[in-house]
């Protein structure tokens, strides 16, 4: 023996003494050399070599296989380059043929959820026991004094009896969580996202990515404070009505501008916040009794509102900083015309059901100049010269529902 190389000889009818024998030379696949071979590559230390034709490859790289050939003979079904095929040679042709027919498996998770339809949604609250929420809500503001008496003889109408149990559905809706657990509300949620950015698979219920359709973290359930799951409920609406789905994205495609952009999902739900307390303040009663429902009044008044802060936005060029401006003048114009909002969502969509450019949806210089119907510019809102502000969205869950006049953040 010499060095660290263990060679075990065996040989028939002769015996070799190690201080009387010559350095072994191994002949394999006609290669000869001082150090013994296996198919043409040497065979590292510490390895025996069986030279009975069977080599052992378990300690050769697989990059050195493919040096030698040996695994393309594999791979196209020819015989290897040694005379005599070992186990180990045939444990690897297995595994390589193996790795040759591995198919992606489809994963449950790539399975998409099936999109929910807004009155799929809502028939799940209308079989769901509410009654702990309902209990909690207020439908309609507290008035003492004068002016409970002046809203009696010189306010609107009141809601006919027969609509009040959906009115109460609507404030139940609006004081439920979103819940991990409820299947329908993950379908809500996944709706949403789908339908806005366009795509097909599911995403993770955290992440970054609810932030792209304007969620301010990486949950979207901390933004629902202050309008409970109606916020979502009003979305889903928006963007699963066919009508109204090329608003949605047209007002989805504005929020992400380079300027002008401004988180989609949060003002939608300081819309549905709105629409709340609009219809709290019986602003909408009139509305409702006429057509008896009060769900799709109220969903068409959120339409309405975002519609009225999408054309504002963009035509008197708005940014974040005008946030709490904007806000503040859609409320209140909002509460004062109720009517003329829904009139003008209605022309607005028959004016695209024709193929007509509806009318403030493109920026210009009398749209930037304002008009009364869309509030006026601020005196001095130039984006130039003004102090920006980063505008924080906080929860109205802790004000007084029926606080008037005030224009209130979420």
């Amino acid at each position: 023996m010499e060095g660290d190389i263990s060679v075990e000889s065996h040989t028939e009818g002769l015996t070799c003494l190690s201080h009387e024998c010559k350095p072994l030379e191994e002949v394999t696949n006609g290669h000869s050399n001082h150090k013994p071979v296996t198919n043409g590559l040497p065979i590292s230390h510490r390895v025996k070599d069986h030279t009975n034709g069977n080599a052992s490859l378990g300690s050769l790289p697989i990059s050195a296989l493919k040096q030698n050939g040996l695994l393309q003979s594999l791979a196209v079904g020819g015989e290897p380059m040694a005379a005599e095929e070992s186990s180990e040679l045939e444990k690897a042709r297995e595994e390589w043929e193996a790795v040759e027919n591995i198919q992606p498996a489809a994963a449950e998770e790539s399975v998409p959820t099936p999109l929910i339809s807004f009155n799929e949604a809502l028939q799940y609250f209308q079989t769901t026991d509410l009654g702990e929420l309902l209990r909690n809500i207020q439908p309609t503001v507290r008035r003492t004094g004068l002016a409970a008496i002046t809203h009696f003889f010189f306010g609107p109408p009141r809601l006919h009896r027969e609509l009040l149990e959906e009115r109460d559905l609507v404030f139940a809706i609006a004081q439920c969580s979103l819940d991990n657990s409820q299947a329908v509300h993950m379908r809500v949620l996944q709706t949403i996202y789908k339908r806005l950015v366009g795509g097909r698979l599911d995403c993770a219920r955290y992440g970054t990515h609810w932030e792209n359709i304007g969620f301010q973290g990486t949950d979207p359930a901390t933004d629902l404070r202050g309008t409970g799951f109606l916020g979502l409920m009003h979305t889903l609406y928006f963007v699963m009505d066919p009508e109204t789905l090329p608003l949605a994205r047209d007002i989805y495609k504005l929020s992400q501008h380079p300027t002008q952009n401004f988180p989609f999902s949060v003002m939608s739900i300081n819309m549905t916040r709105i629409a709340l307390q609009v219809l709290r303040e019986e602003a909408l009663s009139k509305e409702c009794n006429r057509r008896q429902q009060v769900v799709g009044v109220l969903n068409e008044f959120y339409v309405a509102t975002y519609l009225h802060l999408y054309q504002l936005w963009k035509t008197q060029q708005k940014t974040i900083s005008d946030s709490g401006y904007v806000l503040k003048e859609v409320e209140l114009f909002a509460k004062k015309n109720p009517k003329q909002m829904m009139r003008r969502l209605d022309v607005f969509l028959k004016e695209r059901r024709s193929g007509v450019v509806p009318r403030g949806t493109s920026p210009d210089p009398q749209g930037q100049q304002g008009s009364p119907s869309l509030g006026g510019a601020r005196p001095g809102s130039g984006q130039q010269g003004s102090k920006e502000k980063q505008m924080h969205f906080t929860g109205v869950c802790e004000l007084p529902p029926d606080m008037e006049g005030e224009a209130r953040l979420i």
